[in-house]
């Protein structure tokens, strides 16, 4: 099936305004692009993130249209658009889209990435490729954050396969897909707990745990914040973890850096990462202000990634 892809420009002080009109002529999925509405997003979600794509910022500089699809054997629709934005005095602009399988060329974009000396990271569909001498982890990539494509996450894992031991019990915050939690389990711990703010991220990651064979009481996934859910807090801590895992941004790990501590003894270690080079000092500073010593730090690319332990009373 061809599609048309149709491109309406506009003024961001009337997108809103215009989109709510495409919609009750009957034009749904809309695709807004809009650069305004991005930077505004960001700002309101700057806790989230301390990394943005530059090449992004810069295809939407100074953009603000809509985008939707219309089917090539939709003349109607066309048709009705056409007038439609002929009496808003809008330009249109429609071009071809080649025939494709939309279901499934998106799985084109992923292939196994091989992560330091022992692990794979294979999309479920390529579950079947033989790496010898390395541990599968597989996963949906399409789902949530973690495909093991990132450097934070790769340094996390090659930190892993120094500190995860046979029958090691691991804590994974801000576990996403739970590739984290997985890797653990392949790498021979007993057991792995992932913990997410996301619900949606909790379901998710037993659904790649799944893929692996792996479900409970060796895969544990919860829903919620450690550092505001006291409940959840407790449960966790009520016992102790080898190996603590936070794969995330530096403000959030510094907002969790008081209660890594809890979760922890004197052999525990703790790997996080999601730290640019530029908020290193940041997160090691909060780290060591919640009791914990440095024990080593690993970069690659703009992003770092640091090894810890409890300090020595």
């Amino acid at each position: 099936m061809a599609w048309l892809e149709i491109t309406i420009n506009t003024a961001h002080s009337s997108v809103d305004e215009i989109a709510a009109t495409l919609t009750a002529n009957g034009f749904s999925d809309l695709l807004i692009e809009d650069q305004d509405q991005f930077e505004d997003f960001l700002e309101q979600n700057r806790a989230y993130w301390d990394y943005i794509d530059e090449q992004l910022q810069q295809q939407l500089q100074g953009l603000s249209r809509i985008k939707l699809y219309l089917e090539d054997t939709d003349t109607a629709g066309l048709d009705r658009l056409t007038a439609l934005t002929a009496s808003l005095s809008l330009p249109m602009n429609v071009e071809t889209m080649a025939e494709t399988n939309w279901e499934e060329s998106w799985k084109e974009n992923y292939t196994a990435v091989e992560v330091g000396d022992r692990l794979v990271v294979l999309p479920y569909w390529l579950s079947g490729e033989d790496h010898p001498g390395r541990l599968p982890v597989i996963l949906d990539p399409g789902l949530t954050f973690g495909t093991g494509a990132h450097p934070s996450t790769q340094m996390v894992m090659r930190a892993m396969e120094t500190y995860v031991k046979p029958g090691s019990c691991c804590l994974d915050l801000g576990s996403g897909s739970g590739i984290l939690s997985i890797a653990a389990l392949r790498l021979g711990a007993q057991s792995a707990i992932g913990v997410d703010i996301d619900p949606k991220a909790e379901d998710i990651a037993r659904e790649n745990a799944d893929y692996n064979q792996f479900s409970a009481p060796a895969f544990t996934a919860l829903t919620g914040n450690v550092t505001t859910d006291r409940p959840l807090m407790d449960n966790l801590a009520a016992r102790h973890y080898d190996v603590v895992l936070v794969n995330i941004v530096a403000d959030v790990i510094i907002g969790l850096a008081p209660v890594l501590p809890s979760f922890m003894n004197e052999d525990s270690v703790l790997i996080c990462s999601g730290i640019l080079d530029t908020r290193l000092a940041d997160v090691t500073a909060a780290l060591t202000q919640a009791g914990l010593t440095v024990l080593e730090t690993f970069q690659q690319e703009d992003w770092r990634c640091v090894t810890a332990k409890r300090s020595a009373l």
